[in-house]
């Protein structure tokens, strides 16, 4: 019976001795190199959402595609739409009306937009305007998981469990990655973020939360959330027929369109 009893205790020693271990999560960089081929692209949808002293204000809701290149995104096609909520002041209702929905293609250093606050100036027989970009994806989502070295970053000082990633980085590092700067009243704010992963190690939600305190004036949350669907598909994006286009730059009574970028516009609302 010692025997039998010392037997099976062995083999359960051996059981959990040969489990093997599991696996560690792909890498996110890795993952999404791996996508930026030609003629391949990626759906995106978004929505951001800010409260001014915790009630509801604006909420942007962004869907699209972006087209890769060897080096990243060389292309976008954006629709943008605004609402106002509970929160939302009227003069800025007013603003928000006036913009009502807009449509952006980036290619290349060119943006085309169509709707939106300039709609109103553009001349019989143009549906667009045209102006200078900096990058196809900077219009709008604050994480940018196609800059390599920020993504690097992000996943280097997140915590990881289970494949998703989160943690926190301040508005100047982000601002850096793209090149810009920001008020030096809000450089040293934290985002938080997090980065959800597939099983393939690809990029299937971010989402970033951040708060302006403007001592009496009040505070200013915003959070975005921003889905990834569909790596890997078939997009080519166009720019417009010419002869639907004029430059910016031969409108000069025309508005600033807003809606440009959200590290733009940070330390601006007050």
């Amino acid at each position: 019976m010692k025997r039998i009893i010392a037997g099976l205790a062995l083999g359960a020693s051996t059981l959990v001795t040969v489990a093997p271990a599991q696996a560690a999560p792909i890498s996110p960089v890795e993952s999404v190199k791996k996508q930026l081929a030609p003629g391949h692209g990626v759906r995106i949808s978004m929505i951001s959402r800010s409260f001014t002293d915790g009630k509801p204000n604006v909420v942007t809701r962004v869907t699209g595609s972006m087209a890769f290149g060897r080096s990243g995104v060389v292309a976008s096609d954006l629709s943008v739409r605004y609402t106002s909520g509970k929160g939302t002041k009227k003069s800025d209702k007013d603003l928000i009306a006036s913009l009502h929905s807009s449509r952006t293609i980036v290619i290349g250093e060119q943006a085309y937009v169509r709707g939106g606050l300039h709609s109103e100036y553009l001349p019989e027989g143009k549906k667009w305007l045209r102006s200078p970009a900096r990058h196809a994806a900077d219009l709008y989502p604050l994480i940018d998981i196609f800059d390599a070295e920020l993504l690097k970053k992000l996943v280097a000082g997140a915590k990881q469990v289970n494949g998703d990633y989160r943690g926190t980085i301040t508005i100047k590092d982000l601002a850096k990655s793209r090149g810009q700067k920001v008020d030096d009243r809000v450089a040293k704010v934290k985002v938080g973020y997090l980065l959800d992963t597939d099983s393939k190690g690809l990029v299937s939600r971010t989402v970033s939360e951040y708060t302006l305190n403007y001592g009496v004036l009040g505070s200013s949350r915003n959070h975005m959330e921003t889905r990834f669907t569909g790596w890997g598909a078939k997009v080519k994006i166009k720019a417009p027929p010419e002869s639907q286009w004029i430059d910016a730059k031969d409108l000069a009574d025309a508005p600033q369109d807003p809606a440009n970028n959200p590290i733009d516009l940070l330390g601006q609302n007050r």
